[in-house]
């Protein structure tokens, strides 16, 4: 699902009476949950309201799944709702508030260190004071990766089923050209350096970025966050380390972080900071550069536009010259599904929880809704079957581990700040990485 953005900004409060509301009346509801309901399909009945953001693809795969559950479970009624992801806030807060909510998508659902706990998210909050159900001990949650789970966990324990995967920190590249011109897929910096030189001397522009809309020009800082701090202990480790002070935003190590992107921005096609998200894949098709950095979900639109005239691949953007460190992709869970602990019909939001799981049913929905499995051994497209090797292990990305600073200046807001960079904006890479910097110290 293509991110509205990708970063981690200010934390709303609107639903922190929903939430103080959910946990008074649905902690008894949250405890003791040791597997799911045993529930014959004869003993179900009722209504089951389901929750979610909307994305054409997911929407289509859920209809899916909730078409199959009522076959399954006829005295079942799933009422399924989908609304845009700017007004879905306020519609879960009321929905919860009014009572009439059982299976919700789970928002900003990490589990936020100590150093940060003002940060904490409204549903994290939710679910540390018993509003939301305790999954820890369903044998459905066995299905998905350890590496996942691990991702998620709030307090040691799961709330939430990850329905799918997706890729953040990859670039398409054009087969075609890279052969033509004896080019072979970088997986090193260096290697990269030199692919954008013979590509530039033979007037081909390396990379495409749609900076129009910004934050697709921050998938090359994701990249090369990656690369620098390739391991979820990495980036805890980084993170807490700016929290505390013990890493400043203009160290080297961190200013390389926007000397990279910089020198991506630099290969890019000219007026970048212009061009629209939407359009990249049809100038991709077009040949009008070689490289595109982008997320997974876009892969479908891409393929189209490009209607078979020439292969393509996705590799993990190989910002070290230590080609270990390049070698996962990382990315974002997709629409985590939590339970209210207030649900009028905890059984048939369990067994829907348990049906999603179930292999068949969740390899139908994974490829419908285009995400990358987080469950292992799952068949998906052939695209993400070609980049198996990539995604053996489930990563986060920064954005999905850094939590921002709300007394902290915009310039720290992610807090390598991509957006100062030329063309989207006036600074070099060090007076960007200056910028951060105090704008991030004005905070303590």
């Amino acid at each position: 699902m293509k991110p509205i953005s990708i970063f981690h900004g200010r934390i709303g409060r609107g639903i922190v009476a929903a939430v103080a509301m959910l946990a008074a009346v649905g902690t008894t509801a949250a405890c003791g949950s040791t597997g799911a309901s045993s529930a014959k399909s004869s003993d179900l009945s009722g209504t089951l309201n389901i929750l979610v953001s909307s994305a054409d693809a997911s929407d289509a795969a859920f209809k899916q799944v909730n078409k199959a559950f009522e076959a399954k479970y006829p005295h079942v009624t799933v009422k399924f709702s989908s609304v845009p992801n700017d007004s879905y806030p306020a519609t879960k807060a009321s929905r919860l508030s009014a009572g009439t909510l059982d299976i919700f998508v789970l928002k900003n659902f990490v589990e936020v260190p100590s150093y940060a706990k003002d940060s904490t998210s409204d549903d994290t909050l939710m679910a540390q004071s018993g509003g939301i159900v305790d999954l820890t001990n369903e044998s459905f949650m066995k299905h998905y990766s350890a590496s996942v789970l691990k991702a998620q966990a709030i307090g040691g324990k799961q709330y939430a089923v990850p329905t799918g995967l997706s890729y953040s920190t990859g670039i398409y590249y054009n087969k075609k050209i890279f052969e033509q011109n004896g080019l072979k897929a970088p997986t090193t910096w260096s290697e990269l350096q030199s692919v954008m030189s013979t590509l530039k001397s033979k007037g081909i522009t390396p990379f495409g970025i749609g900076g129009k809309d910004t934050w697709p020009a921050g998938l090359v800082m994701l990249g090369s966050v990656a690369s620098e701090y390739p391991t979820l202990a990495d980036k805890q480790k980084l993170a807490k380390n700016l929290w505390t002070q013990k890493v400043s935003l203009t160290d080297t190590k961190t200013e390389g972080i926007l000397e990279k992107t910089q020198t991506i921005f630099n290969n890019a096609q000219q007026n970048f900071s212009g061009a629209g998200y939407d359009d990249l894949p049809a100038a991709f098709a077009r040949g009008d550069f070689a490289m595109m950095p982008d997320g997974t979900w876009n892969e479908p639109t891409i393929d189209s536009a490009i209607k078979g005239a020439f292969d393509f691949g996705y590799i993990p953007f190989p910002a070290s010259d230590n080609a270990s460190d390049n070698s996962l992709l990382d990315g974002k869970i997709e629409l985590q599904l939590g339970i209210a602990s207030a649900t009028k019909n905890k059984d048939a939001a369990l067994k829907w929880m348990e049906f999603f799981s179930e292999k068949s049913t969740y390899t139908k929905f994974a490829k419908t809704a285009g995400f990358s499995s987080s469950q292992p051994d799952v068949a998906t497209s052939s695209f993400l079957k070609s980049i198996s090797q990539y995604t053996q292990k489930y990563e986060p990305a920064w954005d999905q581990v850094w939590v921002a600073n709300n007394k902290a200046g915009e310039d720290a807001v992610y807090p390598f700040n991509y957006p100062a960079l030329s063309p989207l904006g006036t600074k070099t890479a060090k007076s960007a990485a200056a910028s951060s910097e105090s704008a991030w110290s004005a905070a303590f």
